[in-house]
């Protein structure tokens, strides 16, 4: 099997399509009433439906079809394929809906999201929208994609003109934390969102659509696809346990002609504790 990064965002972005199929059907019969099995996991707004779960075996047993050799994190079934990893240096990652929560009152506004590693390294990445049917893609070092237009960031002249997107954790207690941090950033920024979706927003900042991200607490799976769209888009992007100031779990992408101050804002207002 050939491992180079273009080969594998082909097959990234066809098994999140596949896999956006299955998850825009169930989508549909929620929408006109079928009940959807939901349950919960680390907190009872943490929800995972029987969407994901169906959502996730799916991209399995594409992957396990066209690459046998490699190893799967997933959202909800962990990781496989570990003995297999050395053999062809890949795994893959995936969210097999990012914004579950978006999808349980239907808004539209989730997505399935499939990544390529090496060494822990995002390579490929695609963000598939079930609604919209928008596909988000990347490849290191050769470009991010929205429905194969090429992809560049906003450039705003400065902070205070600057939107930027967060999210808010599923412990009480630490979004607590972070609605203090959030109200002491408002005061430095244009404006705030708050989309429910880390995999979209970090897609939103590589089309320009918002001008920077910033948030604590996320999983592999919700920044590994969205995260190299971001950079290959021209953000600067910082993973977990890059920038120690803000915080160990931090994970931050910004227009570069802000990076610099946003950085240091998010540190002044306290980022490193939230």
């Amino acid at each position: 099997m050939e491992s180079d990064p273009e080969t594998l965002t082909v097959v990234a972005e066809q098994v999140a399509v596949e896999a956006a199929e299955l998850v825009l059907d169930a989508y549909e019969s929620m929408l006109a009433g079928e009940r959807v099995a939901v349950d919960t996991k680390s907190s009872e707004t943490d929800v995972v439906t029987a969407v994901d779960t169906a959502s996730e075996r799916l991209v399995r047993e594409r992957l396990a079809q066209r690459r046998p050799g490699d190893a799967v994190l997933g959202e909800e079934e962990g990781t496989d394929g570990e003995s297999q990893r050395s053999a062809s240096g890949v795994t893959w990652v995936v969210d097999p809906i990012d914004g579950t929560v978006n999808f349980l009152y239907g808004l539209p506004w989730f997505a399935v999201s499939v990544a390529a590693q090496i060494d822990g390294v995002s390579v490929a990445g695609a963000v598939v929208e079930p609604v919209s049917g928008r596909r988000w893609t990347a490849t290191r070092g050769r470009g991010a994609w929205l429905d194969g237009r090429a992809l560049r960031v906003s450039e705003p002249a400065s902070l205070d003109v600057a939107l930027l997107a967060t999210g808010f954790a599923y412990s009480s207690e630490r979004r607590e934390r972070q609605a203090r941090f959030a109200a002491s950033i408002l005061g430095r920024v244009r404006d705030l969102r708050r989309q429910g979706s880390a995999a979209l927003d970090l897609c939103a900042v590589g089309a320009g659509w918002i001008d920077a991200y910033a948030e604590h607490g996320l999983s592999r799976w919700d920044w590994a696809a969205g995260a190299l769209v971001a950079s290959e888009a021209g953000a600067v992007v910082t993973l977990p346990g890059e920038a120690p100031e803000l915080g160990d779990d931090a994970i931050t992408a910004a227009a570069p002609s802000i990076a610099a101050p946003l950085r240091e804002a998010l540190r002044e207002c306290g980022a490193g504790e939230v």
